[in-house]
């Protein structure tokens, strides 16, 4: 099918295959680009650049076993997926909600770890009058003079092994950083602009740049070029 096609016409076929962006693939094939957005257009409206791309997706579908019905609902799935499936910020307990006389509450080996560095250090045993057994997932006291019943926040994140459907697809992993995880997803946005493309609901737009007739001279032919208007707009005699 491409045998009909110039070899800059074949790669545009198969650029635009990649993102089905027919600017970016024209640029992608060595169109220039300033005229790509036009190009890739003209292209589109090729019978032979149509037929070329319409074999090449049956091909390509053929060969995965994978169609075109499949693909848009794994990009609606991710476009559409609930981000707190994954994380969460809530508001929670701050650790003098629920402690006796709204006193610190502690857990217990945190507390055993902080009177051993309080031993070490020679510095007496930290109060442990609001008790033990804090809890951070409880909801603030309402009455805590310390929050004021607001409660600090916290994230949470997803156990990921048992992450289903659509919240799965999402999922991207997760990266160390100096301040702890980052939880990482598939851009949602990116995901419902490819379903909009392949169900037809917009094309491109072109990028308009206007440039100044006179924004590339120098500052010398500036000058000269100032000169020669003054003169011709001068009245004569």
């Amino acid at each position: 099918m491409t045998d009909k096609l110039t070899p800059k016409q074949a790669r545009f076929v198969e650029e635009y295959l990649v993102d089905l962006n027919a600017t970016q693939a024209s640029i992608r094939a060595g169109y220039s680009d300033k005229t790509a957005y036009s190009i890739g257009h003209e292209l589109l409206g090729k019978p032979e650049i149509q037929a070329a791309i319409a074999a090449a997706q049956t091909a390509r579908s053929e060969r995965t076993e994978i169609t075109a019905d499949m693909v848009l609902q794994h990009w609606w799935a991710i476009a559409t997926a609930e981000a707190n499936e994954l994380s969460q910020l809530r508001r929670v307990n701050c650790r003098h909600c629920w402690g006796e006389n709204h006193g610190y509450q502690w857990r217990e080996g945190e507390y055993q770890i902080a009177c051993d560095e309080a031993v070490k250090a020679e510095k007496a045993l930290p109060d442990e009058a609001g008790g033990f057994g804090f809890d951070p997932t409880r909801p603030a006291h309402p009455d805590c003079p310390e929050c004021a019943g607001e409660g600090e926040e916290a994230v949470f994140f997803a156990d990921t092994r048992k992450l289903t459907g659509a919240a799965r697809k999402l999922y991207a992993g997760v990266k160390k950083t100096k301040d702890g995880l980052e939880l990482k997803t598939r851009d949602q946005d990116k995901a419902m602009e490819l379903v909009a493309r392949h169900l037809g609901m917009f094309v491109d737009k072109s990028e308009v740049e206007v440039k100044h007739a006179y924004s590339e001279l120098s500052d010398d032919e500036l000058a000269a070029e100032i000169d020669r208007l003054q003169a011709q707009n001068t009245p004569k005699g």
